[in-house]
């Protein structure tokens, strides 16, 4: 295990997803050696994952709420101008949850891991064909059955 590498690692917040594959070498074996920083990397991933899956569900919420005073008007007796303060609160949390989960997407690896992890399992699916059915595959989907 290589002290530096396992600094600049957590620099990074564990990610080398922007790593050219040639400059990934050094990370990807220490990774492999060292458990402390593959927990961390464990760690940021799930972290990333709750934070996006939390926006869009309270996104979803508000849209639910939103729903709810259009088609059920609650508190009739309230004033159109009450429901519209709400209708337009459900919106706004809404916009800004989904605004929020969009920012965690952008600024965190976390689609690139999805990506990644995709490209994993399509791989061990193409080794485990029968040849007769990995030559009628189309090039696009040999690429990542290949590798």
């Amino acid at each position: 295990m290589d002290q530096v590498v396992g600094d600049i690692l957590s620099g990074w917040r564990y990610d080398i997803s922007g790593l050219a594959p040639e400059m990934r070498g050094d990370y990807e074996q220490h990774f492999a050696d060292c458990p402390h920083c593959r927990a961390r990397r464990r760690l940021h991933r799930t972290i990333d994952f709750v934070l996006i899956a939390l926006a869009l569900l309270s996104a979803g919420v508000f849209l639910i709420a939103f729903a709810a005073v259009m088609r059920y008007e609650p508190l009739r007796h309230v004033s159109p101008k009450h429901l519209l303060f709400m209708e337009i609160g459900a919106l706004g949390g809404f916009a800004l949850s989904s605004l929020l989960a969009i920012v965690v997407a952008i600024a965190t690896p976390a689609p690139v891991v999805m990506a990644d992890a995709a490209r994993v399992g399509a791989r061990r699916l193409g080794e485990r064909l029968p040849p007769e059915i990995r030559e009628r595959l189309p090039e696009a989907v040999e690429k990542f059955t290949r590798g």
